[in-house]
Order: C-alpha cells, then structure tokens, then sequence
C-alpha cells in the first residue's frame, strides 16, 4: 500500500496532538469530573501555571510511547515483531524504580509487576497475562496509552497496527485492555485515509472480538451519545453504569475508553472541542486526551491544530521522552517525527526521507515548526517558507540583543516536576562544533550583529550565557557561523542558539546542528551542581555525589551502568580512574544503546581483564587476558572504539579486539560499569580516538 502524500506531515500532527492532549490533560490526572468543574470550570486551555507545574514534563504517556517503538529499529523493521521482542525493548531502556513506568508496587502498578515478572526472567507475553497476574491488574488502562507510535508507523493499516498493539500491550496486559488497545490503534492507523468517525469505528471494531466487552461497550457509547445529543449526559450513564466504582484496580481501562469514544463522537472534527470534553469529564486525562488528541491531530492535520494556537504555540514542539539512552531524553515533535516516518517508509518498503539540510538537528521543515526555539524576550518566531524549504524568522524592534535557544539538557523547573524522574544528557559537549546558518532581510534598514550562543549550568545550578564570535550582516546577507565549544570545567550546556542584535528589521535562522567529537573531562576540581550529577543517566541501585566532586557508584545485584552521552557519539575513547571496593566485575562502557546494548573494558574478580559485549541476553568475550582486579586501590582503564575495532587498556596493560558480526553496535553513549559492588570514579574523560 503507498503511503499517503502528506505522510509526514500528518505524524508530525498526530505526534503534536498526543503532546498537546498529554500535557492538558496532566496536572490534574485522576481527578473527578466534579472536582475538575469546581477547580477549572471546563478545560479549554493549560492550567499548569494555576498549579505551580511546568507546561512540558516527564510522563510515562510520553516515555512510554515514544521508547516502545524503538523495538522496530532494535530488532528489525518488521511486520512480524512480537511481544518478546518488546519485552526486551522494556529491559534495554527502563530504568528500574526511575523512567517511563508509574513504579506503584508489585500488584499494585500493571506496568511495575510486568517488569519485574520479565527482570526474573518470565518472558512477555507471559510477563503481563492474566494467568500470571490476574483480571484486574490485567485490564487497566497501560496496553491503550502506548499505541500511538504503533498507528503512526501503520498508515492506512488498521490490521498491522492492531497486531503491534496487541504483541506490545501483552508484554504487560491482558483482557480487555488489549481489546481497547487494538481498537484505538487501528481507529488511527485508518485516520490517515478516513475522517469519517464512523468508518474509524467500523474499523476499530473489525479488529476485536464482536462479543468482547470493548465492543459491546462502543456499541452502547454510540447509541447513547445518538440518543443524548449532550456530552454531559452521556457522561453521566457512563459514570452510572461504568464508573471506576464499577470495576477492579486503580485505572481500569473501561471507564476511561468510553469517555474516549464519548468526545471523539461528540467532536470528530474539533480538535479544541474534543479536548475539552475528554479532559473536563476526569479520570485519566493525560492518558485519555493523549490518544485523542493523537488520533484527531492525524485526522485534521496541521490546520486542525493551527485552528488552536493556544494550545500549540506555548508547546513549542518540546518534548521529553525519558528513558536509559539519556541523549535522547530532550527532543521535539518534529525530529520525532521524522524518526517514526522513516520508520514507517522503512516497513512499507518505501525509501526512507532523511531529515533535510544535511541532516543537522534542526530545521525547521514543517509548516509551524520552532524545535524548541523561543525567544528571550517573549515575542513571536514565524515558521516561514524561505529557499524551498522552511526556516525561523524573528523580527527586530529595539537594540537590546535577543537570544533565541532551544534546550539541550534537562531544563531549570526539572525540579519542579512531579512524580516521573527526567533521565538525561546533554546533547552538545565540549570539543564539539556547533554550526548555524542565518540571512538578514532584504528589507533591512542597517546591519544587525549575529553569533552562536549557548547557556551552561554553571557550579550554583545557574544559567548562564557563553558566547561565540559576533558576525556582522548587512541587508540580504548571509552567513554560516561555526564555533569549537571550548572547555567548560565540567559544566553542562544547557541551551543553544544564536544572539541577534540590532535595531530593527528580520534574521532567518536557516538551520542549527553541531557535529565532530565530543572532548571533556570530570575530576574533583571539574564538577558542577547538581545539574553536573544530573547529566548522568543513573542506571545502578545508587549514584552519591561527594563534596570532592568524586562519585559513587553501587549495584545491590546484576550489572549497573552510569552513562553519560548521545546514541550518535561513533568513534571516541573513553578512560576513568577508578577505585573498586566490592564487584563482581567493573570498568567503563562505550557505545551504550541502553543498559543491554553495550561495548566494556572490564576487570572481573576472577582475575581477568575483558573486552565483552552486550547484546539483550547475548554476553560475549572478545578478549581477555589475566589481570588483577584490586579492591580499594586506584586503576585507569580505558576503551577505544573506532569503527569495528576495539583497544582497552588498565594501567599499562593493553588488549585489542574485533566485533565482525552483523550486531556490532555502531555508535553510542559512555560511561561506567559496577556488577554486584560498588566503585568509586575518580576522573573521567572521553576524546577522540589516539
């Protein structure tokens, strides 16, 4: 089947609608229709800032939906995936007790007793049936929150959608949460070549069992909502005859699916309408208005979200999807986008469309695009057409200079943000170069002075600007601007962008990416705040920092890794000084994809010092030779990865390797490696291959 014309335009909508729904419907998740009426009367814009909340923040709707996915690209882009599979996408990315899952309690969480049924080694899909877990914990609402990238990648294919809805959802589920989950899955792979609410139902329905209690339950929505010709109302049978009074567990998926299926009838073509009704009427609304919200915004496109720029400007495209591959942890829309696209073309075996202007980070392509991009004094960036593409204008009006930034690592208010942890890295490092493209109006009255900025955290946990090389345009003049980041004593970059001053007129902010390899390094006089801890994506039990600026790292049981970088960083070497006081093994990690998709030079208690790598269940020895592990003393290890090549060493000890086989891992972030102990870091640095 040939994908539809405007295939990536209507992901990147659906993308931004499961955003927008998210991020609505989240500070006040779980509240009652009553409450929400008494606190906000009905929902029609963000009511974050009444509560004190970031509008943009770590959800497991989010995390959860977007890191799921990655099971395509990990074990091959394939109709057939099945649910061990993704169960092994689970145990790669979530961090256990940190990312993506609400961690309620053995019993108690449906997502929280499936990790733990597949950490002991019960694979999926018998890791979320009911014959392990029971009806109740079975049938809550998690199989349906998470399907949205599965319909995206599934244009016009409501059949192949279900079925990776359904392989997906039973690594946790079972029931009819999985029926839901189907269901919705195939309404918005069919909402690529259909708006007619109907027909997406018929769809939806075609998918299930006719006598499962998700389809009779559309049934009985549908005639009611035909019978009401009042949303409220229909509201209320719904919460007479299926309220959560009405069912097991803490979430059950029933209540909250007919509320779905109550606002996608009452408003099939009004994305605001919509939203308002599912998001006023309670119970799980992030949950709820993200997968309407995806489902309209394929359905309506770009301009049934241009029809609501109160709800799409203040996004700005941010998201974040928190998991172990920290560097991809502070994202947006569109780059999102264009991954599950690819995808997508890869599956139906189309060529797949690289994200344009060389591939750099952004650019700004779709219509209404910014990537993150605001400017410091509030005004307005334009997303227009500029060279046969799309680029960022911002207008001029006074001579104080204007920063215009986009965030690369956790921002100021993580802090603020309840209940899920934001597992990051920085984006951009020291030793890297970051690159811009920028023009001046042609319609300029005088020249404007344009330059790379970027803001770190400095050691109080404050932003603070650094700037690069001021160029000076004249009218219709063009530049492109490079700068080699320098040290930074170990602080991290937060934002990059670029600073404009000038008394009026437009700069075109064409394109923005960085590019070569990263070279820093930490110690105990190069440490920052709490932002410096924070750029480490703790995969061990416990990370302590010390007042020296030396970390501890320790594993209660199995391998813990520490890792710090992008899933991009290809050819480096990474070396660490450090003291072991109790292990089963240790050392440093390069090429991290993951806490089981990993390159490590590592000393073992057995005496030996190894070249291994991790690939899911896989553990292989590459190289070896004998060498003392000693507790409580000081060691310098180091892995260089260049292409397929491998060279470790530990203190003056040197072991090369070769990984030939077809799952070499090519690229990947760095870091350290603990089994069953713990370790002291000393110093730790990474640079280019010697």
């Amino acid at each position: 089947m040939a994908l539809p014309t405007d295939y990536l335009e209507r992901v990147y909508a659906g993308v931004l609608g499961k955003l927008i729904g998210v991020y609505l419907g989240r500070p006040f998740e779980g509240w009652s229709h009553a409450r929400i009426q008494q606190t906000f009367g009905d929902i029609t814009g963000y009511v974050h800032d009444q509560l004190n909340l970031p509008l943009v923040v770590t959800d497991d709707d989010v995390a959860g939906t977007f890191t799921f996915i990655r099971a395509l690209e990990d074990h091959g882009l394939s109709y057939d995936l099945k649910s061990q599979d993704v169960g092994k996408t689970w145990l790669n990315y979530i961090v256990e007790g940190r990312s993506i899952l609400w961690w309620g309690g053995n019993g108690i969480s449906t997502e929280h007793t499936a990790w733990l049924n597949l950490k002991r080694g019960l694979p999926a899909p018998q890791s979320g049936s009911m014959a392990v877990n029971g009806r109740a914990l079975s049938e809550q609402i998690g199989a349906q929150i998470f399907i949205d990238g599965w319909a995206l990648v599934c244009p016009g294919q409501p059949r192949r959608a279900a079925a990776f809805a359904q392989q997906a959802g039973r690594v946790s589920h079972d029931g009819e949460s999985i029926h839901a989950a189907m269901l919705w899955a195939a309404m918005e792979a069919q909402a690529f070549v259909s708006d007619n609410v109907h027909d997406l139902l018929e769809v939806g329905l075609s998918v299930i069992p006719a006598k499962s209690g998700i389809a009779l339950l559309v049934n009985q929505v549908r005639a009611w909502c035909e019978t009401d010709q009042d949303w409220r109302e229909t509201r209320r049978r719904i919460a007479a005859e299926h309220g959560y009074w009405a069912y097991p567990g803490l979430c059950h998926v029933v209540p909250n699916h007919a509320l779905m299926l109550m606002a996608l009838i009452y408003a099939p073509d009004d994305f605001q309408q919509a939203q308002t009704i599912i998001n006023t009427a309670g119970w799980d609304t992030d949950c709820n208005a993200g997968n309407l919200g995806c489902l309209l915004g394929i359905k309506l496109g770009l301009k049934g979200l241009d029809a609501v720029p109160h709800l799409r400007l203040p996004l700005a495209d941010r998201m974040l999807v928190s998991n172990a591959d920290g560097g991809e942890a502070v994202t947006d829309a569109l780059r999102t986008a264009y991954r599950l696209a690819g995808i997508g073309q890869g599956l139906g075996g189309e060529r797949v469309v690289v994200p344009p202007k060389g591939g750099v980070r952004f650019h700004f392509s779709l219509p209404g695009s910014v990537q993150g991009f605001r400017r410091s004094d509030a005004g307005v960036l334009q997303n227009l057409e500029f060279e046969a593409s799309r680029a960022l204008a911002l207008d001029l009006a006074g001579s104080e200079p204007i920063a215009v930034m986009t965030p690369t690592f956790a921002p100021p208010d993580v802090v603020r943000m309840p209940v899920y942890d934001l597992l990051s890295s920085p984006l951009v490092y020291p030793g890297q170069s970051l690159r811009a493209r920028v023009v001046a109006g042609e319609a300029n009255l005088s020249t404007v002075r344009v330059g790379l900025r970027i803001s770190i955290y400095d050691q109080n946990d404050q932003l603070y600007p650094v700037l690069g090389p001021a160029h000076v345009l004249t009218p219709g003049a063009s530049t492109k601007l490079s700068w080699h980041l320098p040290d930074l004593e170990g602080c991290p970059i937060a934002e990059v962008g670029i600073q404009v001053e000038g008394d009026d007129g437009r700069v075109v902010l064409d394109w923005l990416g960085w590019d070569g390899c990263p070279e820093f390094q930490f110690g105990p006089s190069l440490s920052g705040g709490d932002f410096w801890r924070r750029a480490w994506v703790n995969g061990a039990t416990r990370l302590t920092t010390r007042p020296t600026g030396v970390f501890r790292v320790s594993q209660d049981q199995g391998d813990g890794l520490v890792l710090q970088g992008s899933r991009d960083w290809s050819d480096y070497e990474v070396k660490a000084q450090v003291k072991v006081h109790l292990a089963r093994h240790a050392g440093v990690v390069a090429r991290a994809r993951g806490l089981r998709r990993y390159y490590a030079a590592r000393l073992t208690r057995q005496g030996q010092f190894q070249i291994v790598k991790v690939y899911d269940d896989l553990e292989t020895v590459l190289a070896e030779r004998p060498a003392a592990l000693c507790l409580d003393q000081s060691q310098t290890l180091s892995l260089s990865v260049n292409g397929r090549d491998l060279r470790a060493t530990c203190d003056d000890l040197i072991l090369a390797a070769c990984d030939l086989e077809e799952t070499d891992i090519p690229s990947g972030s760095a870091g350290l490696l603990i089994a069953d102990g713990a370790l002291s870091m000393e110093s730790f640095s990474l640079g280019p291959c010697l």
